[in-house]
């Protein structure tokens, strides 16, 4: 690939955004930070034609859905992007393919699992609805930008902030922690590497069909317990969980798990193998990071 591909990355110094950046790098990207905020319309638009990108990810956003700031949701998910791709639409040159990271909580209790991308949305929080807000604004677009919309499903990694629910068990288990308040352990997740949603990212910013939408999973789930156990095999060590009813939700999602037929079609026809490690394996990277912090 050549190193006149610039690729522009909202959100790069987040979770997902340092591995993506990594990644993107050593396939030849010229990579972009974006700088402006993405609330800010005037800075955004002055950025972005400086660096006048070939592709952009927009990964930029509020990872923590529990977060109480319901109206920041609204503001960063939907009219950021919207600012967004309305300065790429006054480039010269428009980008060559746009990835805008949504999020598999627009499934909300979806009925069928693993679910498909044309499985009507049902979003329980601000959260989900601002991620629908987001994209139903972003077909507007659809017109004008080659878009595609990315529906990724629970994954981790090292590095993610420790209020995240893997992150949050990892630190107790390499500390040895003799206790942990959890709520519902019965709840089924996809608990993907972040390594693997980063070359699902990358390949669709290549070889994804505009206007689609893509489920970004592996239709992998387990259920919390399940993580529980795993880490005690790892670890060793046993910990005495508290079911604590608040932290369960009465909306809860029981069981997310995405359909990937869709995308894994996507990648074999152009003979690309998605690196998809096993659990206990992104389990045992994340205690090794947090124990040589």
């Amino acid at each position: 690939m050549s190193q006149t591909k610039s690729l522009l990355i909202t959100g790069a110094r987040g979770f997902t955004g340092k591995y993506f950046a990594s990644e993107a790098e050593k396939l030849g990207y010229l990579v972009h930070s974006l700088k402006a905020d993405i609330t800010k319309p005037e800075d955004l638009e002055a950025e972005i034609t400086q660096i006048a990108p070939n592709y952009v990810a927009h990964l930029a956003g509020i990872s923590f859905v529990a977060s109480k700031d319901k109206e920041a949701f609204y503001k960063v998910h939907a009219l950021g992007t919207s600012n967004l791709l309305s300065a790429l639409t006054k480039l010269t040159k428009k980008p060559s393919k746009i990835l805008l990271a949504s999020s598999a909580t627009v499934y909300g209790n979806a009925a069928m699992t693993p679910t498909p991308e044309t499985f009507p949305l049902a979003p329980i929080d601000h959260y989900a609805m601002s991620k629908v807000a987001m994209e139903e604004m972003a077909k507007t677009f659809f017109n004008q930008l080659p878009i595609i919309i990315a529906r990724p499903f629970n994954y981790t990694g090292p590095g993610q902030h420790d209020n995240f629910l893997i992150p949050k068990l990892i630190r107790h288990f390499a500390q040895k922690v003799s206790s942990i308040e959890l709520g519902n352990l019965e709840v089924e997740r996809e608990f993907n590497d972040v390594s693997t949603i980063c070359g699902a990212y990358l390949a669709l910013l290549e070889f994804g069909t505009p206007g689609e939408i893509y489920n970004v999973s592996t239709g992998k789930v387990r259920s919390l317990k399940g993580v529980v156990d795993t880490l005690v095999k790892l670890t060793n060590h046993q910990i005495n969980i508290t079911v604590n009813p608040d932290f369960i939700r009465p909306n809860e999602v029981h069981r997310m798990c995405g359909d990937p037929q869709k995308l894994m079609s996507l990648l074999s026809s152009h003979q690309i193998v998605l690196e998809i490690p096993a659990l206990e394996v992104t389990l045992q990277n994340m205690l090794n990071a947090k124990i040589s912090e």
